[in-house]
């Protein structure tokens, strides 16, 4: 009964490390479709225009992110294979480990799995909390994850925003809201949308089999549909002598 106890509290570990690792962080809700495949198109193209530089997808390959999201192999080649030569490769960054943990102090992660590690929600917020700091060796800070290494990539769409803190009774900062200090190319609705096609690819990078699963569940849901037409025409069959 001990060893059952104990197995069972190192098994809820992970989960309270995490659920601790956000405690007090407020994150915006995502609205994510695996069905909306536009969408989904237009969170390929952000991610390897802009993340594949650094950031690895070193679960996928060209070739499949294709096939999923309804993108030909000519499209692909054309259009999202900046960082290999085959569309069969994995999605691997361009920048060497070597030289980005040279240049940022630490070499960026593969993004395969982050949103099934963090949630979609946390990274759509993420994407959308960098601010001006200049203490920060980039420049650049956030406030759902402080001191991150990696600079605001998508400042030019965003624009420079300034974060607004206030102390509370204990002198700690606490996160108030964001300043627009200059204006971006798109609006804030505009960009909110960006990140959320984004979002809703990484959403689709952790887990490409979720897509299959859908189609399948709906055929199965039509089987079962007249299957149960069928099972009750049965039954009644079966007990119309007994009634």
């Amino acid at each position: 009964m001990k060893k059952l106890l104990i197995l069972f509290l190192l098994a809820g570990l992970p989960a309270a490390a995490l659920a601790s690792g956000g405690e007090g962080l407020k994150l915006d809700a995502v609205n994510i479709d695996l069905n909306d495949k536009a969408s989904l198109q237009r969170g390929a193209r952000i991610f390897v225009n802009y993340c594949l530089s650094c950031h690895s997808a070193g679960y996928m390959r060209y070739n499949r992110m294709g096939h999923d999201l309804g993108i030909s192999d000519e499209l692909v080649k054309e259009n999202l294979l900046f960082a290999a030569d085959k569309v069969g490769e994995l999605m691997k960054a361009v920048m060497p480990k070597a030289d980005a943990k040279a240049w940022f102090g630490v070499a960026p992660p593969d993004l395969s799995l982050v949103s099934r590690a963090r949630g979609p929600n946390w990274f759509y917020t993420y994407m959308r909390s960098f601010y001006r700091d200049d203490k920060s060796p980039s420049g650049w800070n956030n406030t759902v994850f402080p001191h991150v290494a990696m600079p605001h990539v998508l400042y030019e769409w965003q624009g420079h925003q300034r974060a607004v803190f206030k102390k509370d009774a204990h002198g700690v900062d606490l996160f108030e809201s964001f300043e627009l200090e200059r204006p971006g190319s798109m609006s804030a609705e505009e960009y909110n949308n960006a990140m959320r096609d984004l979002t809703n690819f990484m959403v689709y990078l952790g887990e490409p089999a979720k897509l299959v699963r859908y189609q399948i569940g709906i055929y199965v849901l039509i089987f079962l549909a007249f299957f149960s037409v069928f099972a009750y025409l049965l039954k009644k069959e079966y007990w119309k002598d007994i009634h």
